[in-house]
């Protein structure tokens, strides 16, 4: 099977001044001499940005709430409080947004759907407004020459699916999203051709149900300040779930669509690299399980049709099984894998006992640095306020 990894290169851009509402004049931006030219022909340059975080209008033109509007209302989750009802309301400019990106020379504008704008209850009745929205959008794109890459997902479930059947811990989401999925398939897919089912979607089970630090906000209590949650089964069972619900996503894209549209369907994963800190034993392969339990977690079953075998070993009973039909389904359902790549980190064996209370982040038994000897494992970059590792090999 040959598979093809794309490395995502986005630009950020402060596309909006301080408020949404105002309307500067002009529109100022320094890339830094970072541009189309500066990389050669055939290489894919553009920007991408998630529903949630750019679109605004959270309440109105029939969209439901996801997860995430009723997560961020808990005090502190977001400084000083913020929302996404505005944020830099892509809704209402979208079509300055991409006259931005067409003045930058984007080749392409990845962007995630808002599975509540379409479906308001995540299924039942259509939302026709929020349909013509993303719809007038991928027209505008291709008028400006930038071509559309659509994901499916980007961390915000329906906030009704949670409350009925409590989300990605349900098979039932597998359904639901594959029908969602196949509605926009439907809709779009003449003009979309290249398609992701999920951003991210280790984050989601991660962040999500082994420390509550994202949406729905669950975990066992010695690693979050959650309600309610196991950290121990939970997040493999979100995972679980969150693969059945890609390879479902695929097969019918292949089956149904793939044909007659000429598009493509992969899924964007987030890749950490690590290199053990010394080269005792114990830390090698305390860094074979960290590569094992992030990157492995979703292209291993992707690619195998089972998960990591350390993963098997050091979960046991905690970690749910394929059947023979979901092997098949999973394996190999992606024509590409993006790739958001992070940064690396020297991992050691920190020789801890079992802890009491299983979890996710606890099996890796990985203890975590960024130098050696005092030497960082590679070059620091800063993007505003943000510290970034930059992957480099370690010596």
């Amino acid at each position: 099977m040959r598979v093809q990894m794309h490395w995502w290169v986005a630009l950020i851009i402060c596309i909006h001044g301080a408020a949404a509402t105002e309307q500067p004049e002009t529109v100022n931006f320094d890339t830094e001499g970072l541009s189309r030219e500066a990389f050669p022909k055939g290489f894919l340059f553009g920007t991408a940005a998630s529903a949630f975080q750019v679109e605004g209008m959270t309440h109105g033109d029939g969209r439901g709430p996801s997860i995430w509007d009723v997560f961020i209302k808990t005090p502190g989750i977001v400084a000083n409080n913020g929302t996404a009802d505005v944020t830099v309301d892509q809704y209402h400019r979208y079509k300055e947004d991409v006259d931005l990106m067409s003045k930058l020379n984007f080749d392409a504008y990845r962007f995630s759907i808002s599975w509540t704008r379409i479906f308001p209850d995540g299924t039942g009745k259509v939302n026709w407004k929020g349909v013509e929205y993303y719809n007038n959008l991928i027209n505008y794109l291709l008028k400006r020459g930038i071509t559309p890459y659509v994901n499916l997902n980007h961390y915000d479930f329906p906030e009704a699916l949670e409350k009925k059947y409590m989300g990605w811990l349900s098979y039932q989401s597998v359904k639901d999203f594959a029908y969602f999925a196949d509605f926009c398939f439907k809709t779009y897919g003449d003009r979309v051709k290249q398609w992701t089912t999920f951003n991210e979607p280790r984050v989601v089970a991660a962040l999500g149900y082994d420390n509550g630090f994202f949406a729905p906000g669950r975990c066992s209590k010695p690693y979050g300040n959650c309600t309610a949650g196991n950290s121990g089964t939970e997040p493999y069972i979100a995972t679980h779930h969150l693969i059945l619900a890609h390879a479902a996503a695929a097969q019918i894209y292949r089956e149904e669509h793939q044909q007659k549209q000429k598009g493509r369907i992969g899924i964007l994963l987030d890749f950490v690299w690590y290199e053990p800190l010394t080269r005792s034993k114990a830390d090698r392969y305390a860094a074979q399980r960290a590569i094992d339990f992030h990157v492995g977690l979703f292209i291993h079953p992707l690619v195998y049709g089972e998960y990591p075998r350390t993963m098997q070993v050091i979960v046991g009973n905690r970690l749910p099984k394929f059947s023979k039909e979901e092997v098949k389904m999973v394996k190999g359902s992606f024509d590409f894998v993006g790739i958001n790549q992070y940064t690396t980190y020297y991992i050691y064996d920190p020789h801890q006992s079992k802890p009491k209370v299983p979890g996710y982040q606890q099996d890796w038994n990985a203890g975590f640095a960024y130098a050696k000897r005092g030497v960082a494992i590679g070059p620091r970059v800063s993007l505003g306020e943000i510290t970034l590792g930059i992957l480099a090999p370690a010596e």
